[in-house]
């Protein structure tokens, strides 16, 4: 994944969000991440999806608070019913310019219906084969 492509979120880290040495919680930009992969998985499959699994958390550097967090995502693979969706974080500092990697992982979503059962996901006119 790339960097420069545009985040499906972007957010500022906040006291809230950390413990008591500034750092923010790892469970915090899970969850971001999580929301950032179901964005991707809802849109891709016309619907409701919900999360089932999640592979690979590596987490590289800490965020701080007052960083810009941004999520970046894409469909690596998708099944009968089932999505993969690499997902990764980056931080940029308030008044700088870099951004770095500071965690990624791999989210697995099933897209489900009104009942919690899963569902076919329908090929749309625009989609194209991972």
């Amino acid at each position: 994944m790339e960097a420069r492509r545009d985040p499906v979120i972007r957010i500022t880290a906040m006291p809230a969000d950390a413990n008591a040495y500034g750092d923010i919680f790892g469970g915090w930009l899970m969850s971001l991440m999580d929301m950032g992969a179901g964005l991707i998985a809802a849109r891709h499959s016309h619907g409701r999806a919900v999360t089932v699994a999640m592979d690979g958390m590596q987490f590289h550097l800490p965020v701080k608070v007052g960083d810009e967090v941004s999520v970046y995502g894409e469909l690596r693979r998708v099944g009968r019913s089932s999505m993969t969706i690499g997902v990764e974080a980056w931080r940029r500092h308030r008044h700088e310019e870099v951004e770095v990697k500071v965690t990624e992982a791999v989210f697995t979503f099933v897209a489900v219906d009104n009942s919690g059962k899963p569902r076919t996901i329908d090929p749309g006119p625009n989609d194209q084969e991972i």
